[in-house]
């Protein structure tokens, strides 16, 4: 097995709480295997790029993903956010 990954933090992010909207920090950092503090980074990241609106509800978090927003840069600017979730979604063990 690799010791790195087709999908990027910031996408692994995005597709988790793509599925589950009310989800802390901490539950995406241990799925991950990553810092508390780098999910609160990307997490701030994909909100000002757009991507995803965060809205605060107790101690968690609720988060929207903006499905209609192109994926970042030139080679898959033509592809939508919620196009790549969608194959995601049908591609994951247990989907079908």
């Amino acid at each position: 097995m690799p010791s790195w990954n087709f999908i990027t933090n910031h996408g692994a992010i995005l597709i988790i709480v793509s599925q589950q909207r009310k989800i802390t920090a901490r539950e995406i950092s241990q799925q991950l295997g990553i810092t508390e503090r780098a999910v609160l980074r990307i997490v701030a990241d994909l909100d000002d790029a757009g991507y995803i609106t965060r809205t605060r509800q107790g101690r968690t978090n609720t988060y929207i993903v903006n499905q209609e927003l192109p994926l970042p840069g030139p080679l898959l600017k033509d592809i939508a956010v919620g196009d790549l979730l969608d194959i995601l979604e049908t591609s994951s063990p247990g989907s079908k």
